[in-house]
């Protein structure tokens, strides 16, 4: 499995911008399936975006449609998530995850890597 470690969080003001960024460990990166989850106090995990391996595909959330943008460098063992337009509900710790193999779906039990986490605080 690779290693995901997170970065890029903070506190931002609603309206503003931030990027998150998820270094891999492991040759194998380029194949694996990686998505964004967050995590709000007092609510379950939720699906975010994600971006297949095979055609880098993307999909995401509907609460963030047209605000995020998920992306990834293979070269690197880089994935992104580029977060415009921020929202106090967007207010999360955000978790890198990631999968071996092709998936379309959101479940987060689907995904055997995750990271620690990174908090993102959007202020009003």
């Amino acid at each position: 499995q690779v290693q995901l470690v997170e970065s890029g969080g903070g506190l931002v003001q609603a309206g503003g911008s931030l990027r998150l960024s998820c270094a891999a460990s492991g040759q194998t990166f380029s194949t694996y399936h990686m998505g964004w989850f967050r995590q709000a106090p007092g609510k379950e995990r939720e699906f975010v975006a994600a971006i297949r391996w095979s055609d880098s595909g993307t999909y995401y959330a509907d609460s963030v449609k047209g605000r995020f943008t998920i992306s990834r460098d293979n070269n690197k063992n880089m994935v992104y998530l580029q977060m415009n337009s921020l929202k106090p509900e967007d207010t999360a710790v955000y978790y890198c995850a990631g999968r071996t193999g092709d998936y379309y779906g959101r479940s987060s039990t689907a995904f055997g890597s995750w990271g620690q986490g990174t908090q993102v605080t959007v202020s009003s």
